[in-house]
């Protein structure tokens, strides 16, 4: 299996407010970064999706090492919130709800294959790949090609 290190980071002006995601993916000497901005969204959200933007560029099965500053993303796998949230049909041992269900949905199709490490980096504290996901990030929110949040837009109370 190749070995990827994916460095991920999510991206909001106002939760809800624009947002954005920004990835940066390395196997070997090969890099690669890429980044979305939307009108309407959350935090929450832009971290899922970059996660589940990056993963879903690997075209074949890989040993990943994903970094990520949302505890939210990092502590759902790594605490098995999301084997909890699916067995009780989406539903939260508080019984309300799993906000981001469809995200966390396509997050599950895109790990699949994978071997993933999932790695919690503390966000803003000079760790260079972390920063520049970020940057991608505000970039991505800064532009004038900002995309629909259909799973946040048409789901909103």
């Amino acid at each position: 299996m190749k070995r990827v290190i994916i460095h991920t980071d999510g991206a909001c002006k106002g939760n809800p407010g624009p947002g954005a995601y920004g990835a940066v993916l390395v196997c070997g000497k090969h890099r690669k970064e890429v980044s979305a901005g939307y009108r309407l969204t959350t935090n929450n959200r832009m971290e899922l999706r970059a996660a589940i933007a990056a993963l879903e560029l690997l075209s074949e099965p890989c040993q990943v090492e994903l970094h990520s500053d949302s505890k939210y993303l990092i502590q759902a796998i790594n605490e098995r919130w999301l084997e909890g949230w699916k067995r009780r049909n989406w539903i939260k041992s508080d019984k309300q709800p799993v906000k981001n269900k469809d995200l966390w949905q396509l997050l599950i199709v895109a790990i699949a294959s994978h071997k993933i490490d999932w790695r919690w980096v503390k966000g803003h504290a000079g760790h260079a790949e972390n920063e520049r996901c970020d940057e991608l990030a505000n970039i991505a929110v800064a532009g004038n090609q900002l995309l629909e949040d259909p799973g946040f837009e048409t789901n909103r109370p």
